[in-house]
């Protein structure tokens, strides 16, 4: 596993694509945050916090984590190269985990410059380091685990076409799902269905709830359901496919 960790890592930085992904990112969020007027920007919102950072980082991740994963398993398909991974003595659910977790390293490399805006922020506030710092931590967390979530999506949308435009599109479609559509269905409350609480299913509530600054043991149990759950159908799906060999 460590082997493929470090491999896809190292494929990351050997290409600008590790480079360009942190990059836009952070070009991106500095963008919306200091620069264009709006909503998001800081300045305009007349409050010394991160809530609009929290904000639009689910919706750059939406885009961002499915370019990085797109390639896990389409490009080893297309060149046929994972054809000779399954014949190794390694087992399924360590190559998958060698990939998920090198694509998860680079969101991390990705967040870690943006604690600087804590510091911006810190001395923004009147008074000087007026923050909560409280839900500043549980929304990084909450972000980290959002951005695991949309990691397993993307590793399994890549195990399904040799197509890596097909597995980007096909990765945002459901990172899209997952996070937005169960909120809108509540909110249609189509036979009270809301009352079931159909938006609990969905990643925005946990996310939101964790995002609070209070880290219940509920969201962290759905998070890691969530993320085991598309690992597991990738792996189950590289199963098929070392059988049919």
């Amino acid at each position: 596993m460590f082997a493929i960790l470090k491999k896809e890592i190292s494929s990351f930085f050997a290409s600008p694509i590790g480079y360009l992904v942190i990059g836009l990112f952070l070009v991106v969020n500095g963008l919306f945050l200091w620069v264009f007027n709006g909503s998001y920007n800081i300045f305009d919102n007349g409050f010394a916090n991160l809530t609009p950072f929290f904000t639009l980082a689910p919706w750059i991740f939406l885009f961002l984590i499915p370019a990085i994963t797109m390639k896990s398993f389409s490009e080893e398909i297309r060149q046929g190269t994972l054809e000779l991974l399954l014949t190794k003595p390694l087992s399924t659910w360590k190559l998958v985990l060698g990939k998920y977790l090198a694509a998860l390293v680079l969101i991390i490399m990705a967040l870690i410059p943006t604690l600087l805006y804590i510091a911006t922020i810190y001395y923004l506030g009147k008074p000087e380091g007026n923050l909560d710092s409280g839900v500043i931590i549980g929304s990084y967390f909450g972000l980290l685990f959002l951005g695991a979530c949309y990691t397993a999506i993307g590793i399994f949308a890549s195990i399904l076409s040799p197509n890596q435009i097909v597995s980007f599109i096909l990765a945002i479609f459901l990172c899209f799902i997952s996070y937005f559509a169960f909120d809108a269905l509540a909110d249609l409350n189509l036979f009270s269905i809301g009352a079931f609480g159909a938006e609990d299913l969905g990643l925005s509530a946990h996310y939101e709830s964790i995002s609070r600054g209070v880290i219940d043991t509920r969201d962290l149990v759905y998070f890691i359901s969530f993320a085991v759950f598309f690992l597991a159908l990738t792996n189950f799906s590289l199963q098929i496919k070392r059988e049919a060999r």
